[in-house]
């Protein structure tokens, strides 16, 4: 296949790919982080970096022969965690609009391959009204999937996607077709590398887990202390360690998004964490990849 990755990120699509045995011929990835760019060039050199999204026409594709788009546009502005509640801008807000760049990219190669495939993912927690315009920007309505499934994290998230599809309704609505995975019994306690914790699964690990919460900001240790343990629930994983509280390591949020315990080796924890926490749940798409038909 010829893949199209937009918001690329740690090349979690790519991944998936190679790991279900899809043979990938060219891989195009639009990313602007560099430490994204350098950890899927570690692993996949020969990945085609084509740079920003926003400036696709500019780009060297051979777009008639794109048999695959992938999009995980920015949720923030959408999601209804913590603080961003309060201000969530929606659809149309400067990130998360970049959703329909997305869609004129997506049009764009359908003129040329009508028969191309998408993949986009956004956050469980938008509301209707934004899920309902997504939808119908791309005639086709998503699948909720939660990564607690298939790993030990809570992750809530809409997946749309034309690579299996039907019917429903009076209407005949054209709904994702992607069903639910076979739930795998994989605990925060089985994955933690050391320590104790109270939940069977952890809360979403989020992309600013590690980059807000960093210890270098905190140097009093009892005050770093007092910090975790004020944050809250549902954005940091505690974990008890001699009656002490940590966050979780590189390893440990490796395992939550479900990759090797060595993938993110080349980056440090805050850029891992930035990477892992924005990132896509690696067996889930697996799972929606399985019921490509070649």
């Amino acid at each position: 296949m010829n893949v199209l990755s937009l918001f690329n990120g740690m090349n979690t699509g790519r991944q998936a790919l190679e790991n279900i045995g899809i043979k990938v011929n060219k891989y195009y990835s639009s990313e602007i982080k560099p430490y994204a760019i350098e950890l899927t060039q570690h692993h996949f050199p020969d990945t085609i970096q084509v740079g920003d999204v926003k400036k696709w026409k500019e780009w060297d594709i051979d777009w008639q022969n794109i048999d695959l788009i992938l999009s995980g546009s920015p949720c923030q502005d959408l999601s209804a965690a913590g603080k961003q509640a309060k201000k969530q801008a929606g659809i149309n807000g400067s990130r998360s609009g970049l959703f329909f760049v997305f869609i004129e990219i997506l049009n764009h190669v359908k003129l040329l391959n009508p028969k191309v495939l998408f993949l986009q993912e956004n956050v469980g927690s938008a509301n209707k009204f934004d899920v309902g315009i997504m939808s119908r920007a791309l005639g086709v309505y998503p699948v909720k999937i939660n990564s607690s499934l298939l790993t030990a994290q809570l992750r809530d998230r809409y997946y749309w996607t034309n690579i299996k599809t039907k019917k429903d309704g009076m209407f005949g609505d054209i709904i994702t077709d992607i069903p639910q995975p076979k739930e795998k019994e994989i605990l925060l306690q089985n994955i933690i590398t050391s320590g104790e914790v109270k939940r069977k699964k952890a809360n979403c690990l989020t992309q600013g887990l590690i980059e807000k919460n960093g210890r270098h900001k905190v140097k009093d240790f009892n005050n770093w202390q007092k910090f975790l343990l004020k944050r809250p629930c549902s954005m940091v994983i505690l974990i008890t360690e001699n009656n002490f509280v940590r966050l979780p390591n590189k390893i440990e949020m490796c395992r939550l998004q479900g990759f090797p315990d060595n993938y993110c080796d080349i980056l440090n924890d805050i850029k891992a964490g930035s990477l892992l926490g924005d990132g896509w749940t690696l067996p889930i798409i697996e799972h929606i990849f399985k019921f490509i038909e070649l």
